[in-house]
């Protein structure tokens, strides 16, 4: 559930950029019997977004607990901003 700017500053590798003002609209392009891993740049914003995929019926919709800022702390090859 990030932004553009921030996608172009940090991102995690096959990940596909859905902003959370997006997220209704573009709803249709996920899929809801798949894992999703929701992320955004503390876990705040990705947190909402996967109670609202959790509504919609996404049976494995997950927050990245810290966001990607947590992340790059075990993943070097993602740069903190």
């Amino acid at each position: 559930m990030r932004e553009l700017w921030e996608f172009g500053l940090a991102r995690i590798e096959g990940s596909k950029l859905v902003p959370m003002s997006d997220v209704l609209d573009r709803i249709s392009e996920l899929d809801a019997s798949a894992e999703t891993a929701v992320i955004c740049h503390h876990g705040v914003r990705s947190a909402y977004v996967t109670r609202l995929l959790d509504h919609f019926g996404f049976v494995a919709a997950y927050n990245l607990e810290g966001g990607l800022d947590a992340y790059s702390a075990v993943d070097g090859s993602v740069p903190r901003y």
